[in-house]
């Protein structure tokens, strides 16, 4: 049998964008429970059925194997706190949500972007998961967009979108945060200054240039995609987009790698610069994060969590 890293091993399989749900349904004294899934897939049509997948080891695992019924709530874009609240361990996670019951009984949210309220079909043993099942007893489509999740991250379609606009311009800048381990990635620039890793969008996506931007100028791997800020320098009249990175291991070929507390904030290439790596410290001790639009002085921080 082959082993592998279980860590390498999921964030591997957390490379494969996902929407997020909550999946609900009540203990044997008709307590309401509930957690954070995005291992979740339509299965059939006729009949109609879906599968989510839960670990062995939750807290959930008795009562939700267990279960007459259980729901699938497809968080809205503008759920975030929702999905966080049910993926912590909450005393009281239904006080934060607006949420009544479904046709089969279990706890559904009328905000979501869909929901489907099953009874069990099938538990399938699947190593340290089991696969539940369910048949669609009755579900509800409000035509909100989902929040999105990949590489330990959420994203909005509606922020994308907004960002792809701003990337209809072939001289327009990408840049990135590249993080590991808690340090950040610079590259000098004139007058011993230092500056974000960036590169000209040209004809190409805007995660596809940063990445092969950076590889190419410092010999260092990096996943890009998380959106941290996208502004319009007025003086140029040139759109930026920033991403949050992560970074493979290995010494790059030019800059170096600064610790949060100790970045270089005197010897910065911009203003702007400062702005977005001051702003990266504060949420990164917070663990969560946001999307700045506006120009290089003036706009809004949209809050987006970094993580569940």
């Amino acid at each position: 049998m082959t082993a592998f890293d279980p860590r390498a091993l999921r964030d591997a399989f957390g490379a494969f964008a996902t929407g997020v749900t909550v999946v609900t349904s009540r203990t044997a004294d008709g307590a309401p429970i509930g957690f954070t899934a995005n291992s979740f897939a339509s299965v059939s049509l006729d009949p109609p059925l879906l599968l989510v997948c839960l670990a062995k080891t939750s807290r959930n695992y008795a009562n939700m194997t267990g279960a007459a019924a259980f729901a699938v709530n497809i968080l809205s874009e503008d759920q975030k706190d929702v999905s966080n609240t049910f993926a912590r361990p909450v005393e009281d996670r239904f006080a934060a949500v607006d949420w009544r019951d479904g046709p089969a009984g279990s706890p559904i949210f009328p905000d979501a972007s869909a929901w489907f309220d099953c009874t069990p079909e099938q538990i399938v043993d699947a190593g340290d998961h089991a696969i539940l099942i369910g048949r669609v007893a009755g579900f509800e489509n409000s035509g909100r967009n989902g929040l999105g999740y990949v590489r330990g991250g959420y994203f909005t379609p509606a922020l994308e979108a907004k960002a792809m606009r701003a990337a209809g311009e072939a001289d327009t800048r990408v840049s990135a945060v590249v993080e590991r381990d808690g340090a950040v990635l610079l590259v000098p620039t004139e007058g011993g200054r230092f500056a974000l890793p960036s590169a000209v969008l040209g004809e190409r996506e805007p995660v596809e240039a940063i990445q092969a931007g950076v590889e190419g100028a410092t010999g260092v791997a990096i996943n890009a995609g998380f959106l941290f800020s996208v502004f319009e320098d007025r003086a140029s009249g040139r759109q930026t987009i920033v991403y949050r990175a992560g970074a493979a291991d290995g010494a790059p070929r030019e800059g170096r790698f600064f610790a949060l507390d100790d970045l270089p904030m005197d010897r910065l290439d911009t203003p702007q610069t400062a702005d977005i790596l001051r702003r990266f410290a504060a949420e990164s001790t917070l663990g969560n994060f946001g999307v700045y639009f506006g120009n290089e002085t003036a706009g809004r921080v949209h809050p987006l969590a970094g993580r569940a």
